[in-house]
């Protein structure tokens, strides 16, 4: 989560300011690693989102010292975007200066920074930040109970406030509930699209996946995410599960030309791929499978859809994946335990063809062209194929939501250990499974165990 606190320190010079990070993130940025000697945010406020990004926290913290500070900011950044909630003083007087101009209407300008932060306030949700991510911070709780009444005479919805050497702890409480499940998959999805459109047209894998008059230029892939980074709004929608389906539709839209998906040696994650043409192929002609979609699965299909587009590093976790996985830490496994599971990967495998396979060993569609007889679908062998068959046939298997949502997550480890026929003699076959290291690779590893309860229920 990014959060905006806006504190001018006034009165607080004097503390140590390490103590008082803590006493308001404690929960959110570990500060163990703060010098006061190395950072002095109270001169240069640039050094508190600069110290979140050097420990490589998945949250980040920007601070304005005044109304001055508050207007560069907006000014640089998309708030609406960079920001998930804002923390705000009322008194921003300390230390600013007087010469420099404010608006033209606001008057005096003591009486403006003494009170700039009810300022800012009306300023932000002008442009339309919801007031409910937004609080008030303060030791002036005079001022606090005069806005409150000139709140209610306007019918405004009341505020969030909380005053300063009294009320931390129930500030830290504020903060986490900001930190819902669907503001980190919005702020994953949002980081993880800024740094596809910073990477360089090289790291493109995509079009390997393509016929060449269908290959996407790099003006494509930019438009692509430029489109996903706005599409989730900063208000949680009252009916998410809508907003999920159509971003679905649209972070798929482009496998729609996939052609080619098979294991490269110079990028064994291609076959991840599979995930997402499925996916395509599904929500386009049984769309209804993605009517209740909850936020750990769209996170899931972002993060590889990432991946299988682009050649990342195989050995590093990015940003938007450390946010995105945070959706899946009270149900992800530790190191430790994943690494002495065994895998059913079998018995998914098997488990599918149970499902669907009938005594001849087809399943059987109507014959569209004379909407009268049957034809038998080929036996698949691979595993995504096997799925995709349950779709392509009149089984009523094909509308069952929560199989087909198992079953991506389940591609995910039968598209990497792959089946193949073990000969044992020449009387007997059997099929047997590839092996994949997913603790070999830092990101496969991170992935599968925090997904495999997800991929493997019963297990």
């Amino acid at each position: 989560m990014n959060i905006l606190w806006i504190e001018d320190f006034g009165g607080r010079l004097g503390d140590d300011i390490t103590s008082l990070l803590n006493l308001y993130f404690k929960d959110f940025v570990n500060f163990d690693d703060w010098d006061d000697d190395s950072y002095s945010i109270p001169s240069c406020p640039e050094d508190l989102p600069k110290y979140c990004e050097n420990i490589k926290s998945s949250h980040c913290i920007h601070l304005c010292r005044h109304f001055f500070d508050y207007q560069e900011l907006k000014n640089n950044l998309n708030l609406a975007q960079k920001i998930d909630a804002i923390i705000i003083d009322i008194r921003l007087d300390n230390g600013v200066d007087f010469n420099m101009p404010i608006p033209e209407w606001t008057g005096d300008k003591s009486k403006f920074h003494s009170e700039a932060g009810f300022y800012i306030f009306n300023d932000l949700v002008y442009l339309g930040f919801p007031s409910e991510k937004i609080c008030l911070m303060t030791g002036e709780s005079g001022k606090l109970d005069a806005f409150d009444a000139r709140r209610a005479e306007i019918y405004f919805p009341k505020v969030a406030s909380f005053t300063k050497n009294k009320e931390e702890e129930l500030l830290r409480q504020w903060i986490n509930s900001q930190a819902t499940d669907y503001a980190n998959l919005r702020r994953g999805v949002i980081e993880g699209c800024k740094l596809a459109k910073t990477l360089s047209p090289e790291s493109l894998y995509f079009n390997q996946y393509i016929p060449n008059q269908d290959s996407l230029k790099h003006d494509d892939i930019i438009s692509y995410f430029q489109i996903l980074e706005s599409f989730l709004p900063l208000r949680e929608p009252e009916n998410k599960h809508a907003i999920y389906k159509l971003f679905v539709r649209t972070l798929s839209h482009e496998w729609e030309a996939a052609k080619t998906i098979r294991h490269d040696k110079e990028k064994l994650d291609a076959v991840l791929a599979w995930i997402m043409r499925n996916t395509r192929h599904w929500i386009t002609h049984n769309s209804s499978l993605f009517d209740a979609l909850d936020d750990r699965f769209v996170a899931f299909l972002f993060m590889v859809n990432l991946r299988a587009m682009f050649k990342f590093d195989d050995y590093q976790q990015y940003p938007h994946e450390s946010v995105l996985l945070e959706l899946f830490e009270n149900e992800s496994l530790t190191q430790q335990d994943f690494s002495n599971k065994t895998l059913p990967i079998s018995d998914a495998y098997l488990a599918l063809r149970n499902h669907v396979w009938d005594e001849n060993n087809k399943i059987h569609q109507k014959n569209k062209r004379s909407g009268s007889k049957d034809k038998a679908i080929d036996e698949a062998f691979y595993f995504n194929e096997m799925a995709n068959n349950v779709q392509l046939s009149n089984s009523p298997l094909r509308h069952d939501k929560k199989l087909f949502i198992q079953l991506l997550y389940q591609t995910f480890w039968l598209t990497t250990c792959n089946p193949f026929v073990d000969k044992k003699n020449s009387q007997s076959l059997e099929i047997k499974f590839g092996k994949f290291n997913y603790s070999d690779k830092s990101y496969m590893l991170e992935l599968a165990r925090h997904i495999y309860h997800r991929s493997f229920p019963e297990a």
